[in-house]
């Protein structure tokens, strides 16, 4: 590995002209230099494209596409993930904040690990407002983030997996086919097949400020009536299907049934019965696993 890696920093921008000029000053003005921006809007309906532009301005060598059609996340991403040249690759929404070293202590702990089989580096964050203020930080004393082989963790959600602080080999998402393009959503998907294949290493400090808005996908999983939310739904069993069928042993499938259990409720408080039959015709599959 070379000493100062390129490192590609895919910013995905949706309705985020309040924010998207300090989600890219953040990256600009990281301790860590050898970095390759790409920018894309997925067609918003603000003024976020102006607002990139006119950043653009004062930096045109920063790559930037902008979507004629909505085309969603998994989508847009993968278009700029094919094109980075970086070593490494992080996601980064245009609503949410890179601390000054989290590039610099992520390539150091992928550069200084001990695990031979390193796909993906993460740490903590601070979840922030609409207008910056800090609510609460991601992992507690409570929460016990893993390292090394972290399978079990991810699929049983023992604890939570913290994919915004996360930077990945772009080996990785060569081998595993990048972002599912089927799915509402990609963090767990993409965690529960590398997770089955590479080492993970915890980093413990704060690298990140993730924006929690009335517009974040997480404020939608426990909505009725609501297309997106079934989407959402649609998109976490067919993660756990995945999952279902990854596993080895009975534990894993014990653990499986953990976030089975965990989604059991979402799907029930909004009302998305007919997911919830498949939901629990999978849990009964899984638990005749773990016991036999």
């Amino acid at each position: 590995m070379q000493n100062f890696p390129l490192v590609s920093v895919i910013c995905l921008s949706y309705n985020h002209e309040a924010y998207v000029v300090e989600a890219l000053n953040s990256v600009i003005n990281q301790t860590y230099s050898n970095i390759e921006l790409l920018i894309a809007d997925d067609c918003s309906s603000d003024h976020s494209v102006g607002v990139i532009q006119d950043w653009l301005q004062h930096h045109p060598n920063v790559y930037f596409s902008a979507n004629e059609k909505n085309l969603g996340n998994t989508k847009t991403f993968n278009q700029l993930a094919k094109k980075a040249k970086g070593e490494f690759i992080i996601d980064l929404a245009a609503d949410d904040v890179l601390l000054p070293n989290c590039i610099e202590k992520q390539v150091t702990t992928f550069q200084n690990s001990k695990y031979e089989n390193l796909g993906i580096v993460y740490g903590n964050l601070i979840e922030i407002d609409k207008n910056g203020n800090s609510i609460r930080n991601y992992y507690t004393e409570e929460d016990h983030p893993e390292s090394g082989n972290i399978y079990k963790m991810v699929i049983g959600r023992t604890t939570k997996i913290c994919s915004v602080s996360s930077m990945v080999k772009k080996s990785v998402f060569e081998k595993l086919g990048y972002y599912d393009e089927n799915l509402a959503y990609e963090d767990l998907d993409l965690w529960v097949r590398a997770s089955r294949v590479y080492e993970f290493e915890y980093i413990p400090d704060f690298l990140v400020k993730k924006r929690e808005l009335s517009t974040s996908l997480s404020a939608f999983f426990t909505q009725r009536n609501n297309k997106k939310t079934k989407r959402l739904h649609e998109s976490s069993l067919a993660i756990l299907k995945k999952a279902y069928v990854l596993n080895q042993t009975k534990d894993e499938y014990k653990a499986l049934l953990g976030r089975i259990r965990f989604e059991f409720y979402k799907f029930l408080k909004s009302k998305e019965y007919l997911l919830l039959f498949q939901l629990l015709i999978l849990g009964l599959k899984t638990k005749y696993k773990s016991v036999f």
